[in-house]
């Protein structure tokens, strides 16, 4: 059971490796045009790995994170935390981690 983990997390991260290529490639070449359409039709230069899921976990909670295509942020609905996701790899640290809702103190003045 183990191999096979490991296997899926190899196979996640050369996928990974692959898309930062791609985006090296195209911050070296800024200056030229992208021949291969993305910028056309609107889509992100490169997208999470949703495999990754199966191996990150909160760093403050250890739990399960949950991905939000819309936002594009890796979530925490127990502790409410939203981790950016920049060029396909997730920013798990506490200084880029926004709060998805608000405190008990926030909701108290609101509602006088």
């Amino acid at each position: 059971m183990l191999s096979r983990a490991c296997h899926r997390l190899t196979l996640a991260l050369l996928g990974t490796r692959s898309q930062m290529s791609v985006v090296a490639h195209r911050c070296l070449h800024a200056s030229r045009p992208s021949t291969d359409g993305r910028e056309k039709a609107g889509e992100p230069p490169s997208s999470f790995n949703l495999v990754l899921l199966e191996f990150l976990a909160c760093p403050l909670s250890k739990k399960p994170l949950r991905y939000e295509a819309s936002t594009n942020e890796l979530i925490n609905e127990e502790l409410g935390i939203a981790y950016p996701i920049i060029d396909g790899i997730p920013n798990m640290t506490l200084q880029a981690a926004r709060m998805t809702r608000q405190t008990k103190k926030q909701e108290e003045m609101e509602q006088h």
